[in-house]
């Protein structure tokens, strides 16, 4: 029997779901790309954004999807042979090196797998063993969307001042921003880049940089800049053309202008951490509960100071991490994460993990009714679970 005739519900990690109200300010025609009401709104999503980034650098809009943003990062502040240090916890800031390494820097990953968060002493230790100074930056992700592993962002900042080496600090928050604490300033975060499509509710297309004065210094040097990515007339603009390098994308402007005004100026970025986070601890709470008795599923990464509030991943076998997906999705209208990462597609590691997405557009009854499905998925595909996952994550809103 198909129960899924209500509306489909997503909860992968990204994209995320689109609010209504974001779905209709975009539901409207072209506007005049060169003077009028969308310079004006186009002007007002720089401070709002640099709210959210809690920086007050330059913020830079690009029409492109993370990885854009990855390569006006490494183009911007770094020459051809530059070597960097990426710090890998899952697969994306690896990815950043390798997206590098096709522009000309040379990354060396120091990687600590799929569960486990980067160390700062590791990373002061390589810092202080790099006599030469050639490291220029370190790369790494707040949050890796494929392992659901969270970086510890200030405490790596302070190894990196802890071996006195004056490599830039460049985090990949597309994952995470909007969802979890970020503090760039505070944490002095040199530059920084996100995307759209996961805690800012837009649809996929705009990606997002964020520069501070050393960043900015760095661009002086930089040999790698090409036309499109130069953030430079960009941050001067002589109108609204230079600011995105020539036609606007102008209804994911609309619909980033409405998402901001939810996110900013109604809800409030730290009440949205807040919400994120306790929506993150009960899903814990459920997927620890239906690991008890012998259960089929345990959270891939086990310390709670180093698991995302945005995604988790949950390890399987038996190839149980498909099964579940494709009933929740086909019978019940509930569409989850695939596995990956490590694990190489229709592999065994492939079939035996799943993410569920929660951020940005989020309440109550979407995490439960998430929840509520994926046990339903466990009954009716007779996969060993622990019974109290409802309650257990019931009484971690309930809480508060």
């Amino acid at each position: 029997m198909t129960l899924n005739f209500g509306r489909h519900l997503m909860a992968i990690p990204g994209p995320s779901v689109i609010p209504d109200r974001v779905l209709n300010a975009m539901h409207q025609p072209s506007p005049n790309i060169y003077e009028g009401a969308l310079i004006d709104l186009a002007l007002s999503l720089y401070p709002d954004l640099k709210t959210v980034a809690r920086t007050k650098g330059e913020a830079v809009i690009y029409i492109a999807n993370g990885h854009g943003a990855w390569e006006a990062a490494i183009t911007n502040t770094l020459s051809r042979g530059d070597k960097v240090l990426v710090l890998g916890t899952g697969r994306f800031a690896i990815g950043w090196g390798e997206w590098g390494r096709k522009t000309g820097i040379v990354p060396t990953v120091i990687n600590f797998g799929m569960s486990d968060a980067a160390d700062p002493a590791k990373l002061e230790q390589a810092l202080r063993a790099d006599k030469a100074h050639e490291y220029k930056a370190v790369l790494l992700t707040q949050t890796d969307t494929a392992s659901s592993v969270k970086n510890d962002i200030a405490a790596l900042r302070k190894a990196i001042d802890a071996a006195d080496h004056p490599a830039l600090f460049m985090v990949d928050c597309i994952a995470s921003l909007g969802c979890e604490r970020f503090e760039m300033d505070a944490w002095g975060v040199d530059l920084m880049v996100s995307g759209c499509q996961k805690g800012l509710m837009t649809p996929p297309g705009l990606s997002f940089l964020f520069a501070n004065e050393r960043a900015l210094e760095a661009r002086k040097t930089a040999d790698l800049a090409t036309s499109y990515w130069d953030w430079m007339p960009r941050l001067n603009p002589e109108g609204i053309y230079q600011n995105f390098a020539g036609t606007s994308p102008t209804h994911h402007l609309f619909g980033l202008r409405e998402a901001l005004d939810m996110l900013v100026h109604e809800e409030g970025v730290e009440a949205a951490w807040d919400r994120q986070e306790l929506f993150a601890h009960a899903i814990w709470a459920a997927v620890n509960a239906w690991g008890e008795d012998g259960g089929d599923l345990r959270l891939n990464v086990q310390n709670p100071a180093s698991r995302s509030r945005a995604v988790t991943c949950i390890l399987t076998s038996n190839g149980n991490g498909t099964r579940i997906r494709e009933w929740c999705e086909k019978t019940a209208g509930l569409t989850l994460g695939i596995g990956i990462g490590a694990a190489v597609q229709g592999s065994p590691e492939w079939h035996n993990n799943f993410r569920i997405g929660h951020m940005g557009h989020l309440n109550v009854p979407m995490v439960m009714g998430i929840l509520g499905t994926i046990d339903s998925a466990l009954k009716t595909l007779d996969i060993p679970h622990g019974s109290n996952a409802l309650n257990a994550a019931s009484q971690v809103i309930a809480k508060g």
